[in-house]
């Protein structure tokens, strides 16, 4: 996500791929019903985009990556968002009209086509497609069935799943769903649940082996998920629950629960960058302001 700020207000915009095709041998993803809606809570302006170029997976036969959005199209989306004056979530809504949608998933599958000439790699039949725009153009309801079936999907595979970067350690991977008062629903996957002294823990875990800190991307996507997770009115079957951002490092040696009134002698005694002292002093912040915890190679 980034922000415009050559308009006459800032907005904050994502671009997201209408369809994700990885090849025969990988993935086909597409656009979820939920995700617009969370970005619409979060009033942030989506923009909805396609793939024109890709490489060949130096490993995998028929699989594709480092897929590249098409720059002419997300720069005229872009131009006229800048001039655009109602909220994200009219603008998000009006990304789903059949007219907006048909054209963009004609331009994708027509480039999918070529990326595959091109490459001389076989993709996903094309008729999937053909489903997903019946589905997403039939009525909200139908795209919303069609995309909660592909979210549960991808949250079982994830479930069995363990990432380099999560470093579990303790507690266990859970599959939670969250319901808004819109009727969204989210399928994810918390990585480390832990039930202690009455109290349910929900842990975004983000783990580095090379350096002291995960890296500042990652950090963000883990308080982007705890931004969700810390508006959870309440979770059934648990009357006391916390959010915790949980950054873990094979380099640091020390260890720590933010918010803490100690965090400069922590700081002083470990050989942090400027700009990861920064970045702490930066979640020490938050997490005191929006009552959620960050432990730092920290366990109860």
């Amino acid at each position: 996500m980034y922000d415009i700020f050559d308009c006459d207000v800032s907005k904050v915009v994502t671009i997201i791929p209408i369809i994700k095709d990885e090849g025969s041998s990988g993935n086909m993803d597409y656009l979820q019903w939920d995700t617009l809606s969370l970005m619409s809570l979060l009033n942030v302006y989506v923009i909805l985009a396609f793939y024109d170029k890709a490489e060949i997976h130096r490993i995998k036969q028929n699989k594709i990556t480092n897929q590249k959005f098409h720059n002419g199209y997300i720069k005229q989306k872009l131009e006229k968002l800048c001039n655009y004056h109602q909220s994200a979530l009219h603008w998000n809504l009006n990304q789903l009209k059949q007219e907006n949608l048909s054209l963009l998933i004609e331009s994708a599958k027509q480039s999918y086509t070529n990326i595959s000439r091109s490459l001389g790699c076989t993709l996903h039949n094309p008729q999937n497609i053909d489903k997903f725009v019946t589905k997403i153009t039939q009525s909200k309801d139908s795209f919303m069935e069609f995309s909660r079936s592909k979210a549960k999907m991808a949250q079982n595979r994830e479930i069995h799943t363990t990432q380099p970067k999560e470093f579990i350690g303790i507690g266990k991977k859970t599959k939670i769903m969250i319901q808004n008062y819109l009727g969204g629903q989210y399928f994810f996957t918390i990585d480390v649940v832990l039930f202690k002294d009455k109290c349910l823990y929900l842990c975004e875990s983000k783990h580095s082996k090379n350096t002291i800190l995960p890296s500042e991307d990652d950090i963000k996507d883990g308080l982007l998920k705890l931004m969700l997770y810390n508006n959870i009115d309440s979770i059934q079957g648990y009357k006391n629950f916390k959010v915790v951002l949980r950054l873990t490092s094979n380099i640091l040696q020390d260890s720590i629960a933010l918010p803490n009134n100690n965090l400069e002698l922590f700081l002083n005694s470990n050989p942090f960058s400027s700009k990861e002292k920064q970045m702490l002093l930066y979640l020490n912040l938050e997490s005191n302001k929006n009552h959620f915890s960050v432990w730092i190679n920290y366990d109860l």
